[in-house]
């Protein structure tokens, strides 16, 4: 490992000690270790350091020796420098502990002055393109709370990549063929010839809600009463392709509203005007995994780990038509065709069961399945007064994601999502949502935020003109809570590459909460500008807020959500 502080300043901490750590076991052992095995840890406890390794003890079986004496002889070979890493020790049975020195903290805020708007990316991903799916609601209805959930996960999930320099398709499939499309246009129907007074019976398997009312009247303004006896006619496809339009359209409006927008918009229909659905069962066939029973065709699912086999075409004594899993099937087959680097997609809960049987036909398919991974996101619960909101009028039978914009905003509504791990319970507290204190995530993240811009504001207007970081002496910063904030603000770009690499955005609202803690923790304790101090001191202090400005903006933009100046 180099120690020229031109190297140095090209690598995190992180990797500075990764590659001090490889070059040293194999300099011992003779081992080659790839880097990306020499984990890294923060410790809970800050008595620890700042990161910690278990290697010796990842090593002790391969080289047959304790672990501690492996960490003992790993230290001594280390070769670091004192003004980057300020101590090591070992602990326990073997591990690794180190202390940043006094450099890296300094250099940390240089480097996020001069990044400022890329701080926090890398090109980790450069190279690579990424399918990323998501929401995929078919237009029957508004969006409901749960589709929310799915659309900031995947969009998140979505900057995540792009941070880390993948390139992103968001990639929307929906729906718009088979009998739940019939039903719709068989649901306006009946309620648009209500609205003209006429009786028309509302369909059995119909849409209740008022948006259905809705759709009619906005048919009914602009055709008037002229498509009055469509079902005589046996025209019952306009009602079916005018309300698609404007379900569509209403969902579309709801997404900008998050700030969420998709490069393809997937027709499920376009599966069968090409071929595609014919095709995927002919190949299913040809591979053995195809037979008749029963009047229907059958996927062999078990030949695939599924506990019985599945209807892929229903018989034509009930509709004859595909069921929901042959054209998901056939559609994650045009996706391996289009040459993704890699395809993710995201389902909500409700998906848990159906989507291991298209995995199971994609690979009947001969797809390279190391190249799809799947989120599975739980349930949203929306809690008022410490009770469960279960319905809305507009939608019937569940909350809508337009009325909780109504209520929460965009900014905490997608915040508050990303409070929880995809693979936990959400419950969204709507009087929480409201609340403008330290107890609201959002408020205090964003409250930090305004709180930078106001302290470089107020400075600015005492005659005390921020100059730029690198003409400052970083070396006045030497309280604890100084070295608190800045080795957290100087920890996002670690924190995009974990949270991108493991599709689990909520690392974000977390870590943007620890820099709204140290930065009033810090706050607290110093005066960022006083006349009786040194103008030395006021300015390195004003170096770390803009500093911590800079990774609060950078961190909000990342989960899509503002960074006022103001509060």
């Amino acid at each position: 490992m180099s120690n020229t502080d031109e190297a140095v300043a090209t690598a995190s901490p992180r990797n500075y000690l990764q590659q001090g750590l490889q070059a040293a076991i194999t300099s011992c052992y003779a081992v080659d270790i790839p880097l990306e095995q020499v984990h890294l840890e923060t410790p809970g406890n800050p008595d620890h350091g700042d990161f910690a390794t278990n290697i010796a003890m990842k090593l002790a079986k391969e080289i047959k020796q304790a672990p501690r004496g492996i960490a003992e002889a790993i230290v001594g070979a280390l070769d670091t420098e004192p003004d980057w890493i300020s101590g090591v020790d070992i602990a326990g049975p073997g591990f690794i502990n180190f202390r940043l020195g006094p450099r890296w903290l300094t250099d940390i805020l240089l480097e996020i002055e001069a990044a400022d708007q890329r701080f926090g990316a890398s090109d980790f991903g450069r190279g690579k393109h990424i399918q990323v799916e998501f929401v995929s609601a078919n237009p029957t209805g508004p969006l409901s709370v749960g589709h929310g959930r799915q659309a900031v996960i995947g969009d998140t999930i979505s900057r995540l990549l792009e941070w880390t320099g993948h390139k992103v398709t968001r990639e929307y499939y929906f729906n718009n063929a088979g009998t739940q499309m019939e039903a719709l246009g068989e649901s306006v129907y009946a309620r648009y010839m209500e609205l003209l007074g006429q009786e028309y019976p509302f369909p059995e398997n119909g849409y209740q809600g008022d948006y259905i009312g809705e759709l009619a009247q906005k048919i009914l303004d602009e055709h008037g009463d002229t498509r009055a006896g469509s079902h005589e006619r046996g025209d019952l496809d306009f009602f079916k392709n005018a309300a698609e339009a404007l379900m569509f359209g209403m969902i579309r409006r709801t997404l900008d509203r998050l700030g969420i927008s998709f490069d393809v918009y997937y027709n499920e229909s376009s599966l069968y005007e090409s071929g595609r659905i014919q095709e995927v069962i002919d190949t299913l066939r040809e591979r053995g995994y195809a037979y008749e029973k029963d009047g229907a065709t059958w996927f062999k699912a078990t030949s695939f780990g599924i506990d019985q086999d599945r209807v892929i075409v229903r018989s034509k004594s009930k509709t004859g038509m595909p069921t929901y899993r042959l054209p998901d099937i056939a559609y994650h087959q045009h996706k391996f065709e289009r040459g993704f680097d890699h395809i993710l997609d995201i389902f909500g809960a409700d998906h848990h069961q159906t989507y291991q049987d298209v995995r199971a036909g994609i690979e009947a398919l001969g797809c390279d399945m190391s190249k799809l991974t799947t989120v599975i996101h739980q349930f949203v619960t929306l809690m008022r007064d410490g009770n469960v909101v279960r319905m809305s009028k507009r939608a019937a039978n569940f909350v809508t994601l337009e009325e909780l914009l109504d209520e929460a905003g965009a900014d905490v509504t997608r915040f508050f999502i990303l409070t929880r791990s995809h693979n936990s319970h959400l419950n969204f507290d709507l009087d929480l949502a409201k609340e403008e204190s330290d107890k609201n995530p959002v408020y205090y993240v964003q409250y930090a935020h305004a709180r930078t811009a106001n302290l470089l504001k107020r400075a600015q207007e005492q005659g005390y003109d921020r100059i730029p970081a690198q003409e400052v002496d970083l070396s006045l910063l030497d309280t604890p809570e100084e070295a608190v904030l800045i080795k957290t603000i100087g920890a996002l770009p670690e924190v995009i590459k974990g949270a991108a690499l493991a599709y689990e955005p909520h690392r974000m609202t977390g870590y943007l909460r620890d820099i709204a803690s140290a930065l009033h923790t810090f706050y607290f304790n110093h005066k960022v500008v006083r006349d009786d101090q040194p103008l030395a001191l006021t300015q390195s202090r004003l170096a770390l807020i803009n500093a911590t400005r800079i990774v609060l903006r950078n961190g909000l933009s990342v989960i899509g959500a503002s960074a006022p100046d103001k509060m």
